[in-house]
């Protein structure tokens, strides 16, 4: 290689090196360039957390809707039923306190690597919308793809989560017009425009059972099952000789009822549609004089469809105890009074479920569909006596032997009976034949000569 040729080399090496060098600069400063934005809220300080009474959710199609009404959130999708205050609220709070990570200046056209695309294609946004009592708009959020943490070394187990890592953060937009997409530290992963997973999910829980009664469309498939105390045994009302309760199957029956659950609500379908027309119905009665009456139509997928409706003797006066002490009735009574509120409390919000008809999971209610046979304990069948076979009619039964007289033929039909005096058969004698003169007993004839 001649002088030239080396001076050629060296030239091209420092234009590629100064190349690398200016594009790895570049990109620093596309991510550092904002770094006043860096560790800044991104809605800005002063987000009105109360005054947002509307967050629409959008994704492609999937739309949801959640309106503030008279002092309580609602699902519009789920015809206003109430939503967790409890979830919207931690959400408006996160949102508020989101702070920017980093920051790059994106164009239109890279949006899409970011899933920050606007409309309804695969790598469109989640678009977040506040607004006001009055419709007006308080902020606009863009959720985008969600930042991937990889790890230090590949997983063994291998898989998605071992090969990609796992979400960390995410990378959103403050604004449709916003020409910064800003990394945050939390990949808001539960906020999606799904209804049933904003739903208020509290439901009455029934407790200290003291009967359970189904009744089917076949009469013969009902039962109703008592018990004297809370931790009493089941007995089967008006029981049928030979019915027996199976412990096993009904000891946990009343379990599921202390955490009744839903995973959705029905909207617009038709009673036919669910079965609700003809339902298995469930009547459940409590110590503490509650009344529940629960609807089950046909399962649909691995829910069924159920109403409720409640009711309750609850006391006004506490009736005082034999030879009870002064001192004993003023804490007597005030426990009565505490109790009694907190009846009338539980039997106000149960109240508000009886207009809906909820989808509840097979686990819970599948208990209190069984059958009445299937409560039963199975009878043991008892073991059957063994026959000897029947004689064959025509055919004919050997004659027992003659014990006393070993290697005797017994006699036959028609042979003459045995005279006074005969000497009695000796083994291997022939037998005797119809008119043989008989056998002399022995010494009777003149002495021989």
């Amino acid at each position: 290689m001649n002088r030239k040729q080396l001076l050629t080399l060296l030239v091209l090496v420092a234009v590629v090196g100064g190349a690398g060098l200016l594009l790895h600069q570049k990109n620093q400063t596309a991510w550092h360039s904002a770094d006043k934005a860096i560790g800044q809220k991104l809605l800005g300080d002063n987000f009105p957390i109360n005054d947002v009474a509307f967050i629409g959710i959008k994704q492609g199609t999937n739309e949801l809707d959640l309106a503030r009404k008279d002092n309580l959130w609602r699902v519009r999708e789920r015809n206003d039923y109430p939503a967790s205050f409890s979830q919207i609220s931690e959400f408006l709070l996160k949102v508020a306190d989101l702070k920017v990570v980093q920051s790059e200046k994106v164009g239109p056209s890279q949006l899409s690597r970011f899933a920050l695309a606007p409309g309804v294609g695969t790598n469109a946004a989640t678009v977040i919308d506040f607004k006001d009592q009055n419709g007006k708009a308080i902020r606009t959020l863009l959720l985008g793809k969600k930042h991937l943490r990889k790890p230090a070394q590949p997983s063994p187990m291998g898989g998605e989560m071992g090969d990609e890592g796992w979400p960390d953060g995410r990378y959103v937009k403050a604004g449709n017009d916003a020409a910064d997409v800003a990394l945050i530290s939390d990949a808001l992963s539960n906020i999606e425009p799904k209804p049933d997973q904003w739903l208020n999910k509290d439901f009455p829980k029934i407790e200290k059972v003291r009967s359970i009664a189904a009744t089917f469309q076949n009469p013969t498939n009902s039962w109703k099952l008592t018990r004297e105390t809370e931790t009493g045994e089941w007995k089967l009302a008006e029981a049928k000789p030979g019915e027996q309760l199976d412990t096993a199957k009904t000891s946990g029956l009343a379990s599921p009822l202390g955490s009744l659950s839903f995973a959705d609500v029905a909207v617009g379908a038709k009673p036919e549609t669910l079965g609700l027309d003809k339902p298995t119905v469930v009547a459940i009665e409590t110590f503490d004089n509650f009344s529940y009456t629960l609807k089950i139509g046909q399962k649909t997928n691995d829910n069924y469809p159920l109403t409720l409706a409640v009711a309750a003797h609850i006391l006004n006066e506490r009736a005082p105890g034999k030879d009870e002490k002064p001192a004993d009735k003023t804490r007597l009574d005030k426990e009565f009074k505490d109790n009694q509120k907190k009846l009338e409390d539980k039997l106000s919000q149960e109240k508000t479920c009886e207009p809906w008809v909820y989808l509840v999971s097979t686990w819970t209610v599948e208990p209190l569909l069984k059958e009445r046979s299937q409560l039963l304990a199975e009878k043991k069948e008892e073991p059957k006596k063994v026959e000897p076979p029947a004689a064959a009619v025509g055919v004919p039964q050997p004659k027992p032997a003659d014990t006393a007289n070993p290697g005797v033929a017994p006699a036959k039909p028609g042979d003459a009976p045995a005279k006074p005096g005969d000497a009695p058969a000796k083994p291997g004698d022939a037998p005797a034949k119809p008119g043989d003169v008989p056998a002399k007993p022995a010494g009777t004839g003149p002495a021989s000569k």
